[in-house]
């Protein structure tokens, strides 16, 4: 057997032996040049090589040009930092196998194998130490270990959690002895990897957007370790809706045995999750699932990334941690430049293709345009609308979906709340520029509490007698214009007696007047606490009650006046008060 022995290395101490195999070049990547076979989670080289490998080199070091790496691994060479001090040498284009992963401090490790490695240490787990530290044993694993690989830091079991395109499914895994979902990919769309990977590595430290552990590779899958959570949002809508049996889902996976399995085990693990209250409104607990959503964009936004593919299934809900929701599906994400707000008219080869029909942006499907922040608000629109729908579509369903987008035929005759529809008519309307942004969204009337409802309306009936009494009759006039949808008639007839008689014991009202509506919410508001006690039951507690009571009597005078307000111009005056609250 022929020796060879290398030496480049700066310190005599950093030198140490490292076996290869002399016709299976075994490249190392790491963070110096004289690479460590010796990490807790990696076997020593005497376990990993021994058993199979007889022709085998002595090396001191193994430092060559990364550069002659063959050119399906250039999606990993982009993986390295930039500080990493070492080459690779391959012969006969070995495929690799790697570790890419990460710690709090944004320490990045790689490593490399020979397939031989991979089929040296499986199934041989529970005898391979390193510095001491025993390697998890597979009879640690769930079932024993049957049907368990283990892929450097990732462990992957056969049990498959979703489905994604292009090949793409996620399983059941561990990595360094925490549960993860293992996304793997196909070696083809390694560059989608790659650019999943430097986008969630810039973004996940927001607590709506899933978390990145790692990444593997073996000769035919790239696999990547992300936070495990308990179901998807399309899983949990419909599971809580009966949506498997329901026509708007005709067509579906719902359709099949093993969904309405998965369908089942959901229900299981959420089944004390309330999504909505009696009366089939959202519950609190659904609308800060929605504002998770808005949340993880607007951070995604915030750093000038595009997400693209925006849709239930990259909706993720754990409940490991506080119950709530985080975005996943960044393999088609794009930053903008920095002097740029939009990508362009065309998408690059190798992340081509953008979102998922049903789920895309009008201007997309129209001529390819502008890709910019604001088709991700629209894909937020319909996403939204599925969570307050119980999985209804404002497009329609799934086959003629992109043709009402491209026509505008939108129908929100199902949404009921007056904030809910102003909403989603905001987020969906076919010229991106009138969307509002991502940050903006949080601001609106639907996500406000009780509080700052009631205090919403009592600021604007004090500005509307303010700018009365200076003269100003624009924002009178805009507020009285609105009465017809408002109330029909006289609105003191939607008032109980007591009620009416507490009001007029300190005031005199015109019931045709949405003044003075504004006013009665006001000094109810205001004076809640002086109130008989019978009258006090009839309104409700401050301030869930109160909210209550006028928005079943008058539910459209919250959006109206908001309208009103934004439309002349006083939005900021009336609102940073409000919102501060």
């Amino acid at each position: 057997m022929s020796m060879q022995k290398r030496a480049r290395v700066n310190n005599e101490d950093d030198c140490r032996d490292i076996l290869v195999p002399s016709s299976d070049v075994i490249s190392t990547v790491g963070a110096s040049s004289s690479p460590d076979l010796s990490e807790p989670n990696l076997p020593s080289q005497s376990a990993v090589f021994s058993p199979v490998i007889s022709d085998l080199e002595l090396l001191e070091s193994c430092p060559v040009a990364l550069a002659s790496a063959p050119e399906e691994w250039s999606c990993l060479t982009d993986l390295l930092p930039r500080s990493v001090n070492a080459e690779v040498e391959v012969s006969d284009t070995k495929v690799p196998q790697g570790t890419f992963s990460r710690d709090h401090g944004k320490k990045i490790n790689y490593r490399i194998f020979d397939r031989k490695v991979e089929y040296a240490f499986e199934g041989r787990i529970d005898n391979i130490r390193s510095n001491g530290d025993e390697l998890m044993k597979l009879n640690s694993l769930p079932d024993g270990g049957t049907g368990w690989r283990k892929f450097g830091k990732i462990c992957v079991s056969r049990k498959e959690i979703a489905k994604g395109s292009n090949g793409t499914i996620v399983l059941e895994g561990i990595y360094e002895d925490r549960p993860v979902a293992v996304k793997r990919l196909v070696r083809a769309h390694c560059d989608v990897a790659s650019n999943e990977i430097q986008i969630l590595m810039s973004s996940d430290q927001h607590k709506n957007i899933v978390c990145y552990h790692g990444v593997e590779y073996d000769p035919d899958f790239v696999y990547l370790a992300l936070e495990r959570c308990a179901c998807s949002l399309d899983d949990l809508i419909q599971a809580h809706s009966d949506s498997s049996n329901n026509s708007v889902f005709r067509g579906d996976p719902a359709s099949t045995d093993d969904y309405k399995i998965k369908l089942d085990s959901v229900r299981g693990m959420m089944q004390d999750v309330n999504l909505w209250r009696a009366d089939g409104y959202p519950s609190p607990l659904l609308q800060k699932l929605m504002r998770n959503v808005v949340s993880g964009l607007s951070h995604l936004h915030d750093l000038r990334i595009i997400h693209r593919d925006l849709k239930p299934q990259n909706v993720l809900i754990t409940k490991n941690r506080p119950f709530c929701a985080q975005l996943s599906g960044m393999g088609i994400s794009k930053p903008l430049s920095e002097d740029k707000s939009s990508l362009g008219y065309h998408v690059d080869v190798c992340l081509a293709g953008c979102g998922t029909s049903g789920w895309r942006a009008p201007e997309l499907l129209l001529h390819g345009g502008r890709q910019t922040q604001a088709m991700d608000v629209f894909s937020l629109g319909c996403v939204l609308c599925f969570f307050f729908t119980r999985g209804r579509h404002p497009f329609g369903e799934n086959l003629e979906r992109d043709y009402n987008i491209v026509c505008n035929k939108m129908d929100l005759s199902f949404v009921d709340i007056p904030e809910a529809h102003d909403l989603f008519s905001c987020l969906l309307n076919q010229d991106p520029k009138l969307r509002p942004k991502a940050s903006e969204v949080l601001h609106h009337p639907f996500f406000w509490s009780s509080k700052m409802r009631l205090s919403f309306l009592s600021d604007v009936s004090n500005k509307a007698e303010f700018e009365t009494g200076a003269g100003n009759l624009d924002l009178l006039n805009a507020l009285e214009s609105t009465a017809q949808s408002v109330f029909v008639g006289n609105w003191e007839d939607k008032i109980e007696p007591a009620v009416r008689a507490e009001l007029w014991r300190r005031r005199h009202y015109d019931g045709s007047l949405v003044r003075h509506l504004l006013r009665a919410v006001r000094n109810v508001y205001s004076h809640h606490m002086e109130f008989p006690e019978e009258v006090k039951e009839i309104l409700g507690p401050v301030d869930d009650g109160l909210d209550a009571y006028f928005a079943i009597r008058f539910p459209k005078l919250l959006i109206e006046s908001y309208r009103v307000v934004s439309q002349i111009c006083v939005r900021k005056e009336l609102l940073a008060g409000v919102l501060s609250k």
